[in-house]
């Protein structure tokens, strides 16, 4: 059995879509992953043999302000995990980020690239990796500029202004590569079913700045909306942000034989689906 834990959110619920054979799904009702006694108690009574952790605290303006709880969830919640796992001799899938980066490279980022997150939120996400390299037969999965349906992301954002501005700043100096969370679990699937370990970057093929994505989905859309530029030093959030944080997914084609769709063209896929669901 494949359990997914956090099938309620926007990547675990393509996840239990795609994901083959016996797929169980739970959430934050049914797991604590902050309670080493919840986390255990769950899996040795279901005994999977592959666990896809999609729970987090991902707010990355909020960790500034949360750091203990960021570093609990984030990082201490996949310890528990790593540990529980290793006792049933199951597999620990868990989802990281282009954030464990700090964007100065100024070219794709490989897996073995030296990490240097600038955010609380990018260091508990990087303590998380490490908790699950330490302590767990493990496969992490790093992606980035995640969308999809049924949560908050950037496209729904975007697509929710539309309906209450005639324009709208949005920043032109962070580079990065959007991914469609329905290509994401594709990515995971092939990953375990072709028995791959270690660490993997996942992510739609292509570069663009949140500008010219913003651009892309009012396009997409339909619909007329002025996009200005904007630096993030205008924006000024809580958080760094990695200016240049694209992932070179070389590894993910080589080992398990998959290479992502464009983001273009993911994208119109996301918003052709919306459509049909008669979402507006």
């Amino acid at each position: 059995m494949l359990l997914v834990i956090g099938a309620k959110g926007m990547l675990g619920r393509d996840l239990m879509r795609v994901l083959p054979g016996d797929v169980r799904g739970v959430d934050i009702e049914d797991i604590d992953i902050t309670s080493p006694e919840s986390v255990r108690r769950l899996l040795l009574t279901l005994k999977p043999r592959v666990v896809v952790n999609c729970a987090a605290y991902t707010d990355v303006d909020g960790c500034e302000s949360n750091t203990e709880l960021a570093m609990r969830v984030n990082g201490e919640g996949v310890g528990n995990l790593a540990a529980a796992t290793r006792e049933i001799g199951a597999l620990l899938v868990q989802l990281s980020t282009d954030y464990v980066f700090d964007g100065t490279k100024g070219t794709p980022y490989g897996e073995d690239d030296e990490v240097n997150p600038l955010s609380v939120y990018g260091k508990s996400k990087l303590l998380g990796e490490e908790m699950a390299r330490k302590n767990s037969e493990h496969l992490i999965v790093r992606t980035q500029w995640l969308y999809g349906h049924g949560g908050k992301n950037f496209v729904e954002t975007m697509l929710r202004l539309a309906g209450e501005r005639k324009d709208i700043a949005v920043v032109d100096d962070q580079i990065g590569s959007p991914t469609w969370t329905l290509d994401l679990s594709l990515a995971i699937s092939e990953l375990i079913d072709n028995n791959c370990r270690g660490t993997y970057h996942a992510a739609n093929r292509g570069t663009c700045s949140w500008f010219e994505f913003a651009g892309a989905i009012f396009e997409e859309a339909g619909v007329a909306m002025a996009v200005r530029p904007q630096t993030t030093a205008e924006l000024n959030r809580p958080a760094r942000r990695p200016l240049f944080s694209v992932l070179d997914c070389g590894k993910l084609t080589h080992d398990a034989g998959l290479e992502l769709e464009g983001w273009r063209e993911a994208l119109k896929s996301y918003m052709e689906r919306r459509s049909e669901a008669g979402l507006s």
